[in-house]
């Protein structure tokens, strides 16, 4: 039974400590809303104009297109767009798409191979996202929407 209470609190220290430099973070919605108002996180939706459409977005969130439609990804252009959204270097940046795989691609280029810190995608996207209950605003064109 101790070696169970130690595992758990090995684990708890694990996931709820802060990231050391270039860690790419993993998060609930949950914890995603607390470092928006906590913290101002830039949540940066990384999915397509289709998708954004589709399902909506998560309020005041950047979109931001990662991969074209022939699945490029032009990566100074991306960071320079993403560097001119946030109000200081230091802000975290949590990264959204549909499922995490995007997100945790363009995180891992950020931390592990840019060096960056205080990144975090949001596990299983904007899917996790949906199935927690959260709303999403529609992404309508300005006139669209009333």
């Amino acid at each position: 039974m101790n070696n169970k209470l130690l595992l758990s609190g090995l684990l708890a220290a694990t996931f709820c400590s802060p990231l050391s430099a270039a860690d790419l973070g993993l998060l609930t919605p949950e914890q995603v809303l607390e470092m928006q108002n906590s913290q101002h996180a830039l949540v940066v939706d990384v999915r397509s104009a289709p998708e954004w459409q589709a399902t909506g977005v998560i309020a005041d969130s950047l979109k931001l297109q990662s991969f074209d439609a022939n699945g490029k990804f032009d990566q100074e252009k991306w960071l320079a767009d993403l560097k001119q959204a946030q109000a200081s270097p230091d802000q975290p940046v949590i990264l959204v798409c549909r499922s995490g795989n995007r997100s945790g691609k363009i995180g891992e280029l950020m931390t592990k191979q840019l060096g960056m810190n205080h990144v975090y995608h949001l596990d299983h996207g904007i899917e996790s996202w949906s199935r927690s209950g959260h709303p999403l605003t529609p992404n309508c064109p300005a006139a669209s929407c009333k």
